[in-house]
């Protein structure tokens, strides 16, 4: 059964996992990565331009499909988080959080809604889903029909 989830990181990171086809999340380590499955969709909601600094950006600016089993590499000496490739969708743009803060199921609270962003990512339902989707510009009806193309996959990695 295919899960929908929003993952959580900065612009600046969610830009060179769509870049390089990957997902990673709470800063590379697995217990996040492994609940996603492949055929899940996620997207990427970005608080700030990088991480603890730079520009908010309070937008979800990727959405894409898991297309692999978790797998490791190393992006720096000593620094080998866990990730799954997706499939991006290029014709995704971002979409600001902020008109849709009352009809998202999953913000209890539309004063404090950050709250919810701080488990990392999290599973919501297809609805909520399909709203963000279609706030990014995207024909979800014809985007889940088709599923990623293989021609949204960027494939190169170093299994450790």
């Amino acid at each position: 059964m295919t899960k929908y989830w929003i993952g959580v990181a900065a612009r600046a990171h969610v830009m060179k996992g769509k870049a390089e086809g990957f997902a990673q999340l709470g800063h590379g380590k697995p217990a996040l990565v492994k609940r996603l499955g492949i055929g899940d969709w996620i997207a990427y909601y970005a608080p700030r331009e990088r991480l603890d600094a730079g520009a908010p950006v309070q937008a979800f600016v990727a959405l894409g499909q898991v297309t692999s089993e978790v797998y490791q590499v190393e992006q720096a000496p000593g620094f080998c988080p866990y990730r799954r490739d997706v499939a991006y969708l290029g014709e995704a743009h971002d979409a600001s959080i902020r008109p849709m803060l009352a009809e998202l199921s999953f913000i209890p609270d539309a004063r404090h809604w950050g709250m919810v962003f701080r488990r990392g990512a999290f599973a919501v339902p297809e609805p909520d889903f399909t709203m963000i989707a279609r706030a990014m510009g995207l024909d979800w009806a014809e985007v889940s029909a088709r599923g990623a193309r293989q021609e949204d996959l960027f494939r190169p990695r170093q299994i450790l």
